[in-house]
């Protein structure tokens, strides 16, 4: 696959791969930006308290550059420079409310903005973010990698660079695991531990007992993260949508998940959180958490419908993207 060409022609290839059509395309992107994005380049979240963060900074940057829109991708890193990258590391700060940073960080926004530079620079051109990406990374294998303690000489993702994670216990989030954003940046910068933790995901994702929102690792086996979810639920469901974006078509976890998102009880709704056990605890019928569950199966994503709130929308729209691209 020649990764150079994966974004240029988005409409034409999504065209042929799930029925959308061009003018389609764009406006759904459009009235995402007018829905979520000011015009400094905040993303802003409107089912949490209308803040920002790293997460929705990086799907910005994401979907700007998928989309071709420069601009959009100027604005949205601008911001995110401003307001968030302010820490000595070059990871971001997490959250961004009222006029006040979080500078605590969350690892997957960190991973998901360097992957979207990185594409900036390398396929569309765009070479002022040359050299960003790579910081990134730096940043994220010095403070935000742990030793497995199941398997020492193994590494696994932090959430946060703060988070402590001794031999007895490491706190993992599953749904941070993007194995294409880990493969790519350590290929393109020749950081092997990047290599190595994408993969050792890959086999940490096998484990049933591993999709859940939080997990604790053990030396003992994988078991429930005091104080956090541990539902298959809004983080989980994106597990699924990273593995077929990555190509991993035949990973466990897409089948599991798949078996988790039919458990819904009403009509074109899937689960959308669902206990260790199985039970269902919440559904929905938002376009966007109906395009993972397609991409769990097999099949096409559902075509968006915006106007159903920041992360259905979003989520709408990166399906589209990871399935012309994990095809």
């Amino acid at each position: 696959m020649n990764r150079r060409s994966l974004l240029v022609a988005l409409p034409c290839i999504a065209v042929a791969s799930s029925g959308w059509g061009q003018h389609q395309q764009l406006e759904a992107w459009k009235a995402w930006k007018a829905a979520h994005l000011t015009e400094v380049g905040r993303v802003i979240d409107d089912g949490n308290n209308h803040i920002s963060h790293s997460e929705g900074q990086a799907y910005g940057l994401l979907l700007a550059q998928a989309f071709g829109d420069r601009d959009a991708f100027r604005r949205i890193e601008a911001w995110t420079q401003s307001k968030l990258a302010t820490r000595p590391d070059g990871l971001m700060a997490w959250k961004w409310q009222g006029s006040e940073a979080d500078l605590r960080n969350a690892t997957d926004g960190d991973l998901l903005r360097a992957w979207a530079l990185l594409r900036a620079t390398r396929d569309s051109g765009w070479g002022e973010y040359e050299g960003k990406a790579a910081q990134i990374c730096r940043g994220l294998i010095k403070t935000c990698l742990a030793p497995d303690p199941r398997v020492p000489n193994e590494l696994l993702l932090k959430p946060a660079s703060h988070t402590t994670a001794t031999d007895q216990s490491v706190i993992v989030n599953p749904s941070y695991y993007m194995s294409r954003a880990l493969i790519e940046l350590g290929e393109a910068f020749g950081l092997v531990d990047l290599l190595r933790t994408a993969a050792h995901g890959e086999e940490l994702l096998r484990d049933p007992a591993a999709l859940r929102d939080w997990i604790d690792v053990t030396p003992s086996g994988i078991k429930t993260a005091t104080d956090l979810s541990n539902a298959f639920g809004w983080d989980a469901l994106r597990i699924p949508l990273y593995l077929l974006w990555s190509g991993r078509h035949h990973h466990p976890a897409l089948t599991a998940a798949s078996t988790r998102f039919a458990s819904a009880t009403l009509a074109e709704h899937i689960a959308t959180v669902t206990a260790p056990s199985g039970k269902l605890i919440a559904q929905s019928d938002a376009a966007g958490f109906r395009a993972v569950a397609d991409l769990a199966a097999g099949n096409p994503p559902a075509q968006p419908h915006p106007g159903q709130g920041y992360y259905a929308d979003t989520l709408a729209l990166l399906a589209q993207i990871a399935w012309r691209e994990g095809i």
